[in-house]
């Protein structure tokens, strides 16, 4: 056993010093320049230049701690497409005079990792649990007497509001997630419905609706309102193979395309950080016959069904969003070093 383990890690090994060996490309039509606009991020800018968009830290030349805390790019810098003396790509930040002046420059933001309209829903509260925590949060137990449902504008009276506080986001019952490998649960899952504001404290205290992205009514619960950092962190593969499964598409769906979110058995304790790019992996098998006409299983090769992107890290669970979809994106499918 011993020596198969070591034959397995050498071969590891090998294909990780193979991957990182391998030439830089350039994507098909990839400009000498790019001007920098507002709407821009990371990711595109990466995949206007590179076939693989999460090698973008190599050709900056960038070292460990330069990925986590990149320089800022905005909108009106220049990237200019470069090769040093061997012939290899690399990109350098042109000053440019579409800049704002200096006295604007505060108000002018960097351009994001990925969309932040996508995912700052993501970041507003802990949507992903470690334990079930809403069992004791403030809960709504009533409504107005013509009122089901709440939507924006309307009054709703919670049980067990902290006074102080006066922002809240709302959340359905949480659901456990398990580990597909070992069958543990190791987080809690909560859909996040919408935002209230106390008006009025008391037992109940009176609060009012601000948005509501799908009905809210009795039994539904609050916590109070959060904000998590947009960080600013480069799209970067881990420079470890990662063997994680895909244990939940956000909005109690099975399957995802671009522009979803998934949750992923694997966090910072497995040292996935944001930024991390994985691929996405299919692995299955079809029932076939034999000469016998007997049904047999046939492995399928893995078959890559797309690219995920780390944008939030819990201890053993993380979020990413699904940045390019070559087909559906299911649950159980497995995310990889890519």
């Amino acid at each position: 056993m011993i020596r198969i383990l070591s034959a397995l890690l050498v071969a590891l090994a090998s294909a990780l010093c193979a991957a990182a060996g391998q030439e830089l490309q350039l994507a098909q039509g990839a400009p000498n320049r790019h001007i920098v606009v507002p709407g821009d991020t990371l990711w595109g800018i990466s995949a206007t230049f590179l076939r693989e968009p999460w090698r973008w830290p190599e050709v900056w030349r960038m070292n460990r701690e330069q990925v986590r805390n990149p320089h800022r790019i905005y909108p009106g810098d220049v990237i200019v497409l470069e090769r040093d003396a061997r012939g290899n790509p690399r990109l350098r930040l042109q000053s440019s005079k579409l800049r704002p002046q200096v006295y604007s420059e505060p108000t002018q933001e960097h351009i994001p990792s990925i969309p932040p309209n996508v995912i700052r829903p993501f970041l507003t509260d802990a949507l992903l649990f470690e334990q079930s925590s809403l069992d004791k949060a403030a809960l709504i137990i009533a409504t107005p007497e013509d009122r089901v449902h709440l939507s924006n504008g309307d009054l709703a009276y919670v049980d067990n509001a902290d006074p102080k506080q006066r922002t809240w986001n709302i959340f359905r019952k949480d659901r456990p997630l398990r580990d597909p490998d070992s069958a543990a649960i190791i987080g809690y899952e909560a859909f996040h419905l919408g935002t209230a504001e106390q008006l009025r404290p008391g037992a109940p205290a009176t609060f009012a609706i601000l948005t509501a992205k799908q009905e809210i009514g009795r039994g539904d619960r609050l916590l109070p309102s959060s904000r998590q950092p947009l960080l600013a962190y480069v799209p970067h593969k881990p420079d470890f193979l990662v063997e994680a499964r895909v244990i939940s598409v956000y909005g109690g769906v099975d399957t995802a395309g671009q522009g979803s979110v998934v949750a992923l058995n694997r966090g910072a304790a497995d040292g996935i950080e944001i930024g991390h790019v994985l691929a996405a992996e299919r692995n299955r098998a079809v029932t076939q016959r034999d000469e016998n006409d007997r049904p047999i299983q046939v492995t399928i090769p893995d078959q890559r069904v797309g690219l995920l992107f780390v944008f939030r890290t819990f201890d053993r669970l993380a979020y990413a969003l699904v940045v390019q979809a070559e087909n559906t994106i299911d649950v159980n499918d497995f995310a990889r070093t890519p």
